[in-house]
């Protein structure tokens, strides 16, 4: 679970909450004017409506896996990853029988795909492009999925303005007839009619913005981890000894994670 998330979530809606019955004290006004079922369903609706319009339904359904990984959290740093390469890398020294046999012990799938190739006999080229291949077209599928969270952000404000507008539209026909509540009707219809704007502003910039920009990130730090590892698997190709493993890959992970040992 990634407190950072979590934590910005509460501190986020702490705040707005807090604004608004600070604000409403001090003009002697009540706050259940930003309680409306009706805005919710207008912008949470139209933004599933929009995704859609916008993507097919294979990608809709990565919607929830998407918000799952932003909520995730990576507890394996990085040095972690040298630390198994070294100890694979010395292995592997052993002769290609013995790196068959501690296979299955390798926690991340990428790296074992990668070691199996090694087993297999796969030429250098061949295991690296294979390898980068596969994160390529990785990228381009979880790019999708942060740009499902990037459209609901970017639609949201907008479903917010078409709600506050069909308020408008409600409030002036009201305010013109014959059963017109006056300056007052006026006043109440224009706070309900903008309270769809603020549902809006909030969907986009407190949670799905922030979440795209984070799944992002994401991504990045998954690409830097699998390009290491993809060193580290040419590494153990060519036999290299565990000293010149871990200080080649500490070249991918912050020097406060560095290790020197073998």
């Amino acid at each position: 679970m990634d407190i950072a998330t979590i934590i910005g979530i509460i501190v986020g809606l702490g705040a707005i909450g807090g604004g608004i019955f600070v604000a409403a004290s001090e003009a002697g006004a009540g706050v259940s004017g930003f309680i409306s079922t009706s805005s919710f369903l207008i912008v949470f609706g139209g933004m599933i409506a929009s995704l859609s319009v916008a993507f097919p339904m294979p990608d809709l359904k990565k919607l929830f896996t998407a918000i799952g990984v932003v909520f995730g959290g990576g507890a394996y740093k990085m040095g972690d990853y040298v630390d198994d390469a070294v100890s694979v890398a010395e292995i592997a020294r052993k002769g290609t029988a013995e790196l068959e046999k501690n296979i299955a012990s390798i926690k991340n799938p990428f790296f074992r795909d990668g070691v199996q190739m090694v087993v297999d006999g796969y030429s250098l080229d061949e295991l690296t492009e294979i390898l980068n291949t596969r994160i390529d077209y990785r990228e381009i599928r979880e790019k999708s999925q942060a740009d499902l969270l990037k459209t609901m952000g970017n639609m949201a404000p907008a479903w917010g303005m078409i709600g506050t507008l069909i308020g408008l539209v409600i409030m002036l026909a009201g305010f013109g007839g014959e059963e017109g509540g006056g300056t007052e009707a006026l006043g109440a219809g224009m706070s309900a009619a903008l309270i769809t704007t603020f549902y809006g502003a909030v969907f986009a910039n407190l949670f799905f913005l922030p979440m795209s920009a984070k799944f992002n990130l994401r991504i990045t730090h998954t690409n830097t981890l699998q390009s290491m590892l993809v060193e580290a698997t040419r590494l153990i190709h060519q036999k290299k000894h565990p000293l010149i493993v871990r200080e080649k890959l500490n070249s991918f992970i912050p020097p406060k994670e560095w290790k020197q040992e073998a």
